[in-house]
């Protein structure tokens, strides 16, 4: 759905982001960002107008896909003496939360000389929702690529520099190999409450741009619906 920004106020002095509230087209309803979202949506942290100028990086991690809504690609440089991300680049298609998301996720791998990358593979869609102070609920599946472009990123690290060994492998089985969920994604968002078909792809964008999976997708929301609740 097409967005416009609006002023909830009259106009003032104060910068762009403080003053407006993204919303949909034909709606009174307020999609209320934070103040961490806004300056990171209208000022984005480590964000890369044209690709054809990234040389020199270490790793290159890319997943979802335009026909899905959203699309993350990101760039990262590593210190192998200390095997630490010391810079992270990126690009997003997608809304202001998707680019909130990763513009974030760039600043929490990157400050304080870099983030080990040992703890970097750890980052999950809540450590970012957190740093931003939040997301309205219909919008936290913006958030869900982030993660999973770091780590194809850092996996692209370890072959480029010969550390097969450390490769990271999904934790379970690919249910959608555009979006690149696995059933585990699909297990944690029943977990958190996902009890229907649309529920379980606002958190994780399953079968979105792939709806060949939707079936077995729908299986699954069953049986871990009754594996865990009866």
């Amino acid at each position: 759905m097409a967005k416009k920004i609006t002023p909830k106020n009259k106009p003032s002095k104060k910068s762009v982001s403080a003053d407006f509230d993204i919303v949909p087209n034909g709606s009174n309803e307020s999609w209320l960002y934070s103040k961490v979202v806004k300056e990171h949506f209208f000022h984005p942290k480590n964000l890369v107008t044209d690709a054809s100028k990234m040389t020199g990086y270490d790793g290159l991690g890319m997943v979802g896909s335009p026909a899905c809504g959203d699309m993350m690609k990101i760039w990262i440089k590593v210190d192998k003496k200390n095997d630490r991300i010391t810079d992270m680049k990126w690009q997003t298609f997608g809304c202001a939360s998707a680019i909130g998301a990763t513009s974030m996720l760039s600043v929490m791998v990157t400050e304080k000389k870099g983030m080990l990358i040992d703890k970097a593979l750890t980052v999950k869609p809540q450590d970012i929702t957190k740093r931003l102070g939040g997301l309205p609920t219909r919008k936290i599946h913006c958030s869900v690529l982030g993660d999973k472009a770091l780590r194809s990123a850092i996996n692209n690290y370890f072959l480029r520099s010969g550390q097969k060994h450390r490769l990271v492998e999904e934790q379970s089985r690919i249910i959608d190999k555009v979006a690149k969920v696995t059933d585990h994604d699909i297990e944690e968002a029943v977990l958190e409450g996902a009890s229907t078909l649309e529920a379980v792809q606002k958190k994780t964008k399953v079968g979105i741009g792939n709806p060949s999976v939707i079936p077995e997708v729908e299986q699954l929301i069953r049986f871990y619906q009754e594996k865990y609740f009866g």
